[in-house]
Parts: structure tokens; C-alpha cells; sequence
């Protein structure tokens, strides 16, 4: 159940954007996550994906802050403390600062994005712990390319587009910046469908996610999420699967929304 949040995550990451007409800087989604433990599904941590404004000496940055922990009963058994956050531009979603600090089950890691965008570069430091429980440090220069962005960025970025337009069955690839890695992802638009959440009855975009390598992700469309299709766009479910096991995620609340 390692990086068990960045599985979550991942399944929201789909594309990326130019222009943000979506997310507001106070909005708040609550999910309760799910995880297929010996044939039965049971709820073992909530997610919260979170927006603010940060104001800086130049400028006004919004922070888009994703939160993972266990339920306490379950702290003894797989303990999860994870947050992931970027710090982006509130009109184009630019980022300029990405962090993720994860502990999960005795493992801990620390990654640091620093952006700079015109020579596509990104300072990075890297923290993990040892056996002992000391922690080793890295840093790094790495190169990326035009479209590249890290996990949480691109997770908002694509409320933003167009999905409308979309066909059934068109698909496209997209990259996202992980442990100073690009990961091409595959996202195919699926079926339009009307689910029963916690917030209402919705119609929805479903869609399916499939990586071309790597072992994060598994099966070409065993990992689906469902987009509500109005002006906001919320993630309201999705399913996974992973190498350890399955999972699910749905939506409990939803404020301050935009729209």
C-alpha cells in the first residue's frame, strides 16, 4: 500500500490546461477512500483537496493543497499521513512551487519542485528516511519539457478544458512530472453516465486511465473516474487498481465551489 495517496491522486491527473475558469480559491472536496481488504471493500481514509490564496511580496499565488489520512482504527494497522500541494498561478495554473510529503506504514519521503519555466528546469530536493531514521537529502536539476507538471497541478487542470467536445473513445496522452521522472499517462474518454454520490445524483464524464509503463496503474481499464459534467467538473468517484490491490473513492461534501 506504498504511495497509496499518489495512486489516488494519479487518477485525477488527466491533462493539462491554459486558462483556469473553474476553481475558485475556497473550495474544498472531501472523499472517503476505499480499499479492497481480503474480498471486502472497506473505508480506511479521507482525502480533502483544498484551495486558497497566498499572498507574496509580488504577487497573489493560489495553493492547491491535497491531504490524505487514515481513519484512527485503522493508524495501528497502515498509518497515512500525506500532503501534496502546489502553488500556482490563480489565472493560468502555472506552478511555480510543488511539495509532497508522504508517511505511510513506516515510510517516509519528501519531494521539492521549484520551478523555472523559460529554461524548463526544475530544482528538486529529495528526502527519504533510512533504516536507522536518519534522513539522506538530494538535490537536483532536472530538465523538463514544455507540457510537464507535477501531480497536483495537472489534478486541477483539467476541470478546466473542454471535455464536452470530446467524442466517445477519443483518447490522448499526457505527462506529469514524478520523483523527477515524466510519466506519459493514457486517458480515454468513455461513456457519458448518471451516478448516484453523496452530493446528489449526477451526470457525469467517465473516464479511463492506463499508463504505458511503469506498474502503478494496472489493466487498460481497471482505473476509471467520473467528472461531473457541469462548469465545475468535481471528481465524484473513481476506482482503482493497483499491484497490492483495488480501491475506490467517493465524494462526501463539496463548498465553495465556483459555480
Amino acid at each position: 500500500m506504498k504511495n497509496y495517496f499518489f495512486t489516488l491522486v494519479f487518477l485525477f491527473s488527466l491533462f493539462s490546461s491554459a486558462q483556469n475558469n473553474t476553481i475558485s480559491s475556497s473550495e474544498k472536496l472531501v472523499y472517503t477512500a476505499s480499499y479492497n481488504m481480503s474480498g471486502i471493500l472497506t473505508d480506511i481514509a479521507q482525502v480533502k483537496m483544498e484551495t486558497s490564496e497566498v499572498k507574496t511580496s509580488k504577487s497573489t499565488l493560489l495553493r492547491l493543497k491535497c491531504t490524505a489520512a487514515t481513519y484512527k482504527k485503522w493508524d495501528n494497522f497502515f498509518k497515512i499521513r500525506d500532503l501534496y500541494e502546489s502553488y500556482v498561478n490563480p489565472k493560468t495554473l502555472t506552478p511555480y512551487l510543488y511539495k509532497r510529503d508522504i508517511s505511510e506504514g513506516g515510510y517516509y519521503k519528501f519531494m521539492q519542485y521549484k520551478y523555472s519555466h523559460k529554461p524548463q528546469t526544475v530544482q528538486s530536493i529529495r528526502k527519504k528516511k533510512r533504516r536507522d531514521g536518519t534522513i539522506w537529502e538530494v538535490k537536483k536539476n532536472v530538465k523538463i519539457g514544455p507540457s510537464a507538471k507535477d501531480l497536483v497541478t495537472t489534478l486541477y487542470s483539467i476541470r478546466n478544458l473542454d471535455i464536452h467536445k470530446a467524442s466517445l473513445g477519443d483518447q490522448s496522452n499526457f505527462t506529469v512530472l514524478f520523483d523527477n521522472e515524466e510519466t506519459v499517462i493514457t486517458v480515454r474518454y468513455v461513456s457519458k453516465e448518471t451516478i448516484n454520490t453523496n452530493i446528489g445524483r449526477k451526470e457525469c464524464y467517465k473516464l479511463a486511465i492506463s499508463m504505458k509503463s511503469g506498474d502503478v496503474l494496472q489493466g487498460s481499464n481497471s482505473n476509471l473516474i467520473w467528472l461531473t459534467a457541469d462548469q465545475n467538473k468535481i471528481p465524484v468517484y473513481a476506482k482503482f487498481k493497483i499491484p497490492v490491490g483495488n480501491g475506490e473513492l467517493k465524494i462526501d461534501s463539496a463548498s465553495g465551489l465556483k459555480y
